[in-house]
């Protein structure tokens, strides 16, 4: 799992599932923070019909009341445990 970035050592709030080797990312500055161990078939639940549809600036700006307002099918993640 790896943040998106916005140019030299900048984050946003997307977050991105690698399901394959990318390692051209990587001299993008695209940092893996963490490696689904189990669990994958959760990864593969998770609503892919808005692609890449929402806009980060108002996700941003009015978080949850955008999203849920207009991306119903979205997909949260509640809980996550490390070990």
């Amino acid at each position: 799992m790896t943040f998106a970035t916005s140019g030299k050592n900048t984050r946003t709030t997307q977050l991105f599932i690698n399901t394959k080797a990318n390692a051209f990312l990587d001299k993008q500055g695209f940092s893996p923070f963490a490696e689904i161990t189990s669990g994958m078939d959760v990864v593969d639940r998770i609503y892919k019909g808005y692609g890449e549809k929402p806009a980060q600036g108002m996700i941003q700006s009015k978080g949850n009341e955008y999203l849920t307002s207009q991306f119903p099918k979205l997909t949260y993640i509640s809980t996550v445990t490390s070990t």
